[in-house]
């Protein structure tokens, strides 16, 4: 089997606050960053893993977290530099960095660009105060549109924003604006979607109160409008992008492909020389990590019952689906396994039925979750 496109996580696991929806491995910052330490543990982590995909090419990087741009240009620059020479990475590798809005970190962004970043991810979250003080965020509107100036200005022509709706005392007309201010700012890619409370979260504890199923159902169709005629290409459930600007590095997620997972509680997943596909994570708390960066965490080989459901899951969440062929390539599978459960779901108006891709209907695309239940064993 030949292996699939290969990118690399990196999680940078701290913020200056944890927010109340945040369910992600994010810790707040007590005292001074163990920058350097870090960095240490995560060219350590790489170099035990980088053995599993020699000569493969590492076609993109993704700094997640917690908030990457914690970091200063210098850590960040020594990180891509240690893993430029401990792995094949591309010469045209896309090369993301989240960052949150803030003057200290704003700042950075032209030692990110010279470190060799390319792609620039703001977390603005909305560009409206009244409702960055109902989410818990540590900057304002006007740093947000300051963060996005000095983006530009450090030489940034690949910018995403990641905006929510649906949000605590929000009605269409506040949400739609929050849209309309971000398309202001003319992003090439904007991920927007709706807040959920998930659990182990404070707003999964203490519900604040937020907009009606109606009212979030008026905003994604008006809002789904403005994005379209704003020309942007609603690519997957909440990725919107200008012509060529689809994020690579989650294209590469959505499609199944593999990626190395370095950094406290990071993901990752591997297919072997024999087929097999591996999902692995590595120690969740900073502190563990830290003491012992190459420790093994969790790892699980995904059986062949595992695999249909593991990459309809994924490659279902795009607008334009994938080609059917896929199927084997990525899973080694026939696709004649998944024939009745396929069946069904044509039947049902949940998947087109063009035999050569695999694409949800609308209807498909609204009932996602009921589309993918199908697929699992024993349904």
């Amino acid at each position: 089997m030949i292996p699939p496109p290969l990118g690399l996580y990196v999680h940078i696991p701290w913020c200056l606050r944890k927010c109340p929806y945040c369910d992600f491995n994010s810790h707040a910052v007590a005292g001074e960053l163990p920058e350097k330490a870090y960095v240490d543990a995560l060219l350590a982590d790489l170099a035990r893993q980088a053995p599993q995909v020699a000569g493969r090419p590492v076609q993109t990087v993704f700094f997640g977290g917690g908030t990457p741009s914690l970091f200063s240009g210098e850590a960040i620059a020594r990180l891509l530099e240690g893993i430029a020479a401990t792995v094949d990475l591309s010469p045209d590798a896309e090369i993301t960095l989240e960052a949150n809005p803030g003057a200290a970190e704003a700042a950075r962004f032209s030692d990110y660009r010279a470190a060799g970043v390319n792609r620039l991810s703001i977390g603005v979250q909305s560009l409206d105060d009244q409702y960055l003080h109902a989410l818990g965020r540590v900057h304002n509107a006007d740093q947000a549109r300051e963060a996005v100036e000095q983006a530009r200005a450090a030489g940034f022509d690949n910018l995403n924003l990641d905006l929510m709706y649906g949000l605590p005392g929000q009605d269409k007309d506040g949400a739609l604006a929050d849209l309309r201010a971000a398309l202001a700012l003319s992003p090439e890619h904007l991920s927007w979607y709706q807040l959920t409370l998930e659990p182990n979260t404070l707003f999964h504890a203490r519900p604040p109160a937020l907009p009606d199923g109606d009212t979030v159902g008026d905003i994604m169709e008006v809002g789904l409008a403005l994005l379209a005629g704003a020309g942007f290409h609603q690519y997957e459930v909440s990725a919107h992008a200008r012509p060529g600007r689809a994020a690579r590095h989650n294209r590469n997620y959505w499609t199944f492909g593999d990626y190395l997972g370095i950094g406290a509680g990071a993901h990752g997943k591997l297919s072997g020389p024999d087929g097999r596909v591996r999902r692995y994570s590595r120690p969740r708390h900073p502190r563990d990590y830290l003491a012992a960066p190459t420790a093994p965490g969790s790892e699980r080989l995904l059986s062949a019952d595992d695999l249909p459901l593991e990459f309809l899951m994924n490659a279902l969440r795009l607008y334009s689906g994938v080609p059917a062929s896929l199927f084997r390539e990525r899973t080694g599978l026939s696709l004649a396994v998944i024939e009745a459960p396929l069946a069904q779901a044509r039947a049902r108006g949940l998947l087109e039925n063009d035999p050569a891709v695999l694409r949800p209907t609308e209807l498909g695309r609204r009932f996602l979750d009921d589309l993918l239940l199908l697929f699992e064993v024993g349904a």
